[in-house]
């Protein structure tokens, strides 16, 4: 709300990647050798930490979060016709558009554009995500230290550094999803909660260490 929509678009990602690589750094690192479950029990934790605190700072109730101009209305409006069918227009339909004469029905069907920034966003993240894990370098490195750190580490690249990065590029697109879905939905305390469930559902049932998977269940 002090800076606005779009300076939290780019503000948000970075301060959230940095507290992600903190975090790994202080925390998740001492117990990766654990495995999974300490992993979660610890990240579970200071989750109930920040809720704490959200609500101690903002309070229980939601916060108002308006999307900014450009992104209030409609993207498209479906048009339906009974006599000349489907029409699609950009924007919001005109009002005489949606009025319907004697013996003709007409349902006009306005779709989000803060919708249809979210799904656009969720793609580019996709592809750059794809091409940075397939075509550069930093992405084979990331590939090879989570199959075969041992050997990654062998040949000079700091694996544990590694991790943190990546842990922090997750945080970072985690803060980019806040800005954009809190515009879009309620911004509450248990935003996360209430998404959290789909996206455990979609993270497992799309595949872990895929991309197309989670893309397919989602």
């Amino acid at each position: 709300k002090i800076t606005g929509f779009w300076v939290g678009l780019f503000i948000a990602p970075l301060a959230a990647g940095a507290l992600g690589a903190l975090f790994e750094r202080t925390c998740l690192r001492k117990v990766h050798k654990y495995g999974h479950v300490p992993e979660l029990l610890i990240t579970f934790g200071l989750s109930y930490v920040i809720l704490e605190l959200v609500q101690l700072v903002w309070g229980r109730t939601a916060v108002e979060f308006p999307p900014p101009e450009a992104l209030q209305g409609a993207a498209f409006t479906l048009v339906q016709h009974s006599v000349d069918g489907i029409r699609l227009v950009f924007g919001s339909a005109p009002a005489a558009l949606c009025q319907a004469a004697e013996g003709v029905r007409v349902v006009c069907s306005p779709f989000p554009a803060t919708r249809g920034f979210m799904m656009l966003t969720a793609v580019l993240m996709l592809v750059a995500l794809g091409l940075l894990l397939t075509k550069t370098r930093i992405g084979l490195v990331i590939q090879a230290a989570l199959t075969h750190p041992d050997t990654v580490e062998a040949l000079g690249h700091n694996v544990p550094r590694v991790f943190m990065l990546v842990f922090g590029a997750g945080a970072a697109l985690a803060g980019l999803a806040g800005v954009i879905g809190g515009s879009t939905f309620v911004t509450e305390p248990n935003m996360a909660a209430i998404v959290g469930s789909i996206i455990f559902l979609v993270g497992v049932g799309g595949g872990m260490g895929s991309l197309a998977g989670p893309f397919g269940a989602s």
